[in-house]
């Protein structure tokens, strides 16, 4: 992004660790030396437990700050983001600044926010006469099979959406006959795709 010949270039990396944070800011600051300022921000931790921000020379207030805020209205988790400013001539002053810092970084993150969705485990124990009815079944319905285990029956992890468990599980019911065990496993948030963020 290009605002009166200064350039704004975002960066941004999943980290889980406020280590890994810091070494994200270092490879960018290395990988632009010559840029006038790299400021950042990032949040660590499903509650965003750790929160830091550096304005990296900036007016205080003016860059860390925006960027962190980005981070907490759009309510995402475990990400660093460093922006780097190429100074161009001219002062911004302190609101061209923060709209400047805040935008470029919500422009990079909606081209790289990864939505996590709760979902409904259920172990499931069939015959192995079943699995193939079963399998078949959960790719017509676009149902990912995990953790498959083969004992003295057939086990396999189900992830449905909270509304669509006791949808697809009846019809897993009645695709085999009753012959079949359901274990709830509990919610767990589960990464999804582009096409189902928008479903």
């Amino acid at each position: 992004m290009v605002i009166k010949k200064s350039i704004f270039i975002c960066s941004v990396a999943r980290t889980e660790t406020e280590q890994e944070a810091q070494q994200f800011i270092k490879d960018i600051t290395n990988q632009n030396a010559k840029a006038r300022h790299n400021c950042f921000a990032y949040v660590i931790g499903d509650n965003n437990d750790i929160q830091r921000q550096s304005d990296n020379g900036e007016p205080s207030g003016t860059a860390g700050v925006p960027i962190l805020e980005v981070l907490l209205k759009k309510d995402i988790h475990n990400v660093t983001a460093v922006v780097t400013r190429y100074f161009g001539g001219i002062k911004l002053g302190t609101g061209g600044l923060i709209r400047a810092y805040g935008q470029s970084t919500s422009l990079a993150l909606e081209k790289n926010i990864v939505l996590k969705l709760p979902k409904n485990i259920t172990k499931v124990t069939i015959a192995y006469s079943q699995l193939n009815k079963l399998q078949n079944f959960s790719t017509t319905n676009n149902l990912s099979l995990d953790q498959i285990s083969y004992q003295e029956n057939v086990t396999v992890l189900i992830a449905t959406k909270i509304s669509e468990t006791h949808y697809y599980l009846e019809k897993i019911k009645d695709l085999l006959n009753g012959q079949v065990e359901f274990d709830s496993l509990g919610i767990n948030y589960i990464e999804v795709s582009p096409d189902e963020q928008s479903t």
